[in-house]
């Protein structure tokens, strides 16, 4: 099946890796360009709300949903009807911060993208991870591998991003977004995982 060109229902889910924002919706503008999807925006509070160096999150916001063509879930009350109303068929967070990556380990759900990822899995459907966190090969390790164990769930393949300086911080291939969720689709871990 051409899942590219099946008219599916993707909600991307932006949590507070700020400093890979930009390229995070220069992926999704490609996804949006390149497939027949009807895409859900999804941030959670704190992107939705802060200003950083890295830019404003009005203007984030705005960018997001221009390309989206739809407005923005940013609170756990916009999230919750994701589950019972089966509104999605796939959930994109890029980027999963460490913050994200420990909640959905641990079944905690306090922010609009850990409740649209809790209420979207009841319906056993799959949710991509794509990994920004700096300490990914220190104290998230763990949690990364307690997620890699779980049904309906997979990774953006990803690579230490500056080994000399940050030697446990990694950072998914954002450009693998679109291969990783065609393999969830069909039920696959894309491969090879670690760069």
């Amino acid at each position: 099946m051409d899942l590219e060109n099946k008219s599916l229902r993707v909600g991307f889910a932006l949590t507070g890796s700020f400093c890979t924002f930009s390229s995070v919706l220069e992926e999704l503008e490609n996804i949006k360009n390149n497939t027949d999807w009807t895409i859900t925006p999804i941030m959670s509070e704190i992107s939705y709300s802060t200003d950083t160096r890295f830019g404003k999150a009005q203007d984030f916001i705005n960018k997001m949903e221009n390309i989206c063509n739809n407005k923005i879930i940013h609170t756990i009350q916009q999230a919750e009807p994701i589950g019972p109303k089966s509104l999605l068929d796939l959930i994109i967070v890029a980027p999963c911060t460490g913050n994200t990556i420990g909640k959905l380990a641990n079944g905690i759900t306090d922010t609009s993208v850990t409740m649209s990822v809790k209420a979207h899995m009841r319906n056993l459907k799959p949710v991509v991870l794509a990994v920004s966190t700096n300490d990914a090969l220190g104290n998230s390790a763990k949690n990364i591998g307690s997620l890699m164990n779980y049904k309906n769930i997979y990774f953006v393949p990803m690579q230490q991003d500056n080994f000399k300086d940050k030697p446990t911080s990694i950072v998914a291939d954002f450009t693998k977004i679109l291969p990783t969720a065609l393999q969830a689709l069909n039920g696959k871990q894309i491969q090879p995982l670690y760069l």
